[in-house]
């Protein structure tokens, strides 16, 4: 999502041929709010409020060359930030990453089964080499 509210931030400019349109805080509501609106979901998600699900994202915008100095966080937020920077995630009250450690995934598990369906993948493609 980060890339995505820098990609459309920085289109909207070009297509306008204005620096000033879709400034950071708009790209970001956009990402938010009007996301939330666009899938008619707005009254239960899209902005950090008393009665609706509680998803949210921690970014560290200080620890890394890149994203700093921070002057403007929402415009470092938007045009510097990557999910590199993303250090703590909660999905519905549910804290799923702490310090950039996923909580709830099994790695090794994930990594067996990638390995176990790369294999697959690559038979069938030699599969259908030799039939071919």
């Amino acid at each position: 999502m980060l890339h995505e509210m820098k990609t459309a931030a920085v289109l909207g400019k070009a297509v306008a041929g204005d620096s000033c349109a879709i400034p950071a805080s708009t790209a970001l509501k956009m990402a938010t709010l009007n996301g939330a609106k666009a899938l008619g979901l707005d009254a239960s998600i899209g902005s950090i409020v008393p009665g609706k699900i509680a998803d949210l994202t921690a970014v560290d915008l200080l620890s890394s060359v890149e994203t700093l100095p921070v002057y403007c966080p929402i415009a470092t937020l938007v045009y510097s930030a990557g999910r590199e920077h993303v250090s703590d995630v909660w999905v519905g009250g549910q804290r799923l990453m702490k310090d950039r450690e996923l909580l709830t995934v099994n790695l090794p598990h994930v990594k067996a089964r990638s390995e176990f369906w790369a294999k697959k993948i690559t038979e069938k493609l030699d599969e259908l080499k030799k039939d071919a």
